[in-house]
């Protein structure tokens, strides 16, 4: 049962009567609420009248302007008593309907405005109040809703959570209408007693960055850039991130890291600020394990406002590329700490990635048989199949595939990645593995890149993506567009290892005959990974175009 306490109906519209006699205009706080009166709850209103509504409105300064049917329209000179009075109204109201059945509840609906009103034998009018019955109509029952001039009035100033609903356009306002939607009278408390469990999978909230310019114009670019992070993390198939209107919730609010972890159910949270000097800006951002809170990632980001669009797609491509292998490296240390007989074909395939991460033989091995067993639990596991295929191209890389084993590592290879794309085809991860694994084995090089190309579209800042897009270009014959890709891989991971982006590079000037770039990449990419056989075979090559021979010769003896 719906019924309606406090504001004006939102089926009529209320203009300034054709004449007043001596019209005065002010700004005040509008509160209405509005519902339906069904057989049988006539008594039941008159009762929540006399011991609930009016008393209320009393109390916290309201003045009732009108009824209408079972509404109130309700003026205050505070738009904070308002707001006050509204909370006490909707809590006195659930406890009010406590143990009533479900058909026999009165809940109302409410909506708060602030604005200019015209005033004239003791009525109001105008769009303040038209506004706030908008606002009242797109409530929930039992809910409030609020204007963006009452978010932000009420901001700070007590307990409170507000969910932004975006732009509305109202019914004969002119312009659309910012709309929040208010969460709780104590949302800390009932947060609390609403802990989410972790997903899955890796899970993250992008929190709104606080504005530190001291200019109210600044908070539109603070939201725009985190909205634009939000998105570019979306685009991480295997990442859970929470939505914008559930972490907008914090908004204005003193941040407790691991109790935001608890209450939207996430293992990481991103946060961050915006500070404006002159023509320029700096954005700073932090990535911390809610459940730990142990900082993973900080970084900052210079840039012009004059190119403020280039700006926010710059920072969301480069915290979203950089925030990608930081998940990935958290997870896999998360899974180690599992006890072994907990296991699922996820964590299997976290801990083949952490084995293989040391370059060496025997655990790029043992790395291949977690993969095969997490395959074995879920034949079907996209990731888990592209991964074992490069794994298949890593031994041979890497020379440690036996002769006699050649032709059928390669099979196994083109058949994990052709498996993989069969379950898996719109996950960035999988199509750029199993390009890789097709494109290093000799299939269709076209169709390599197109794979490679289609990740890329997916997820532009997905760092590995375009690794493997370099090493693929090479493989089609485009050096100097393979560097490219390298290089941006680079940009979007600054804190990964570079060995192999770098064996690519020297590679890469080889093809094109650079042969003193070439060596000089070659060198710094074997002080990081001294295993890579290719790459001494490359520098080998470009000591002998050198002339330095005897250079070549001991290379040769080391590789």
């Amino acid at each position: 049962m719906l019924a309606s306490v406090a504001s004006v109906s939102p089926t009529n519209d209320y203009h300034p009567p054709p004449s007043r006699r001596d019209p005065r205009r002010r700004c005040g706080g509008i509160f209405a609420a509005d519902g339906v009166d069904e057989e049988g709850t006539l008594e039941r209103l008159k009762a929540l009248r006399r011991e609930l509504l009016d008393p209320t409105i009393a109390e916290h300064r309201g003045r009732i302007v009108k009824t209408t049917g079972d509404g109130l329209l309700v003026e205050f000179s505070s738009v904070i008593d308002a707001l006050r009075c509204g909370f006490e109204i909707q809590r006195s109201m659930a406890e009010w309907n406590a143990g009533t059945p479900e058909d026999g509840r009165i809940e109302s609906r409410i909506g708060v405005h602030q604005g200019d009103i015209v005033a004239d034998d003791g009525d109001i009018f105008g769009d303040g109040v038209n506004i706030a019955a908008r606002l009242e109509a797109m409530a929930e029952p039992g809910g409030i809703c609020v204007s963006a001039r009452v978010q932000e009035d009420a901001a700070g100033k007590f307990e409170i959570a507000f969910e932004d609903i975006g732009e509305q356009q109202l019914k004969n306002i002119a312009r659309p209408l910012r709309v929040y939607r208010v969460r709780s009278g104590n949302p800390a408390s009932e947060r609390r007693q609403a802990a989410l469990p972790l997903p899955d999978k890796p899970s993250i909230a992008v929190l709104p960055f606080a504005n530190m310019s001291g200019d109210p114009e600044q908070e539109y670019f603070a939201d725009c850039m985190v909205e634009e992070i939000i998105t570019a993390l979306s685009r991480i198939r295997w990442l859970f991130v929470i939505a914008r209107n559930s972490s907008f919730t914090y908004k204005g609010q003193a941040i407790d890291v691991k109790q935001v972890g608890r209450e939207l159910g996430v293992r990481y949270v991103l946060e961050g600020s915006v500070r404006r000097a002159g023509g320029r800006v700096r954005i700073t951002a932090q990535l911390i394990d809610a459940t730990s809170g142990a900082h993973l990632w900080a970084d900052r980001f210079d840039g012009s406002l004059e190119a403020i669009f280039d700006l926010q797609d710059q920072v969301a491509l480069s915290i979203a590329g950089v925030i990608e292998p930081t998940l990935q490296a958290a997870e896999m240390r998360h899974s180690a700490e599992r006890p072994t007989r907990d296991l699922t074909a996820y964590d299997l395939f976290l801990r083949a990635r952490s084995m293989a991460s040391t370059y060496n033989r025997s655990d790029l091995a043992e790395a291949l048989e977690l993969l095969e067993q997490a395959i074995t639990r879920e034949p079907r596991c996209g990731p888990a199949l592209a991964l074992a295929a490069t794994y298949r191209v890593d031994l041979e890389n890497f020379d440690w595939s036996d002769d006699r084993e050649e032709q059928k590592n390669r099979e196994m290879a083109v058949d994990f990645a052709r498996r993989a794309l069969n379950t898996a085809a719109d996950d960035p991860g999988v199509l750029g593995r199993a390009a890789m694994a097709l494109g290093r084995f000799g299939e269709d090089i076209d169709a390599a890149l197109a794979l490679v190309d289609r990740a890329l579209a997916l997820n532009p800042s997905f760092a590995y993506g375009w690794y493997w897009s370099g090493w693929l270009r090479l493989f089609a014959g485009q050096a100097d567009v393979a560097i490219q890709h390298f290089e941006t891989s680079m940009r979007l991971n600054p804190r990964s290892q570079w060995g192999f982006h770098l064996a690519g590079i020297g590679t890469a000037h080889f093809v094109m005959q650079r042969f003193d770039g070439a060596s000089t990449a070659l060198r710094v990419s074997l002080e990081e990974v001294p295993s890579f056989v290719p790459a001494y075979r490359t520098l080998a090559a470009c000591y002998g175009h050198l002339g330095r021979l005897d250079e070549a010769q001991s290379i040769i003896c080391v590789s």
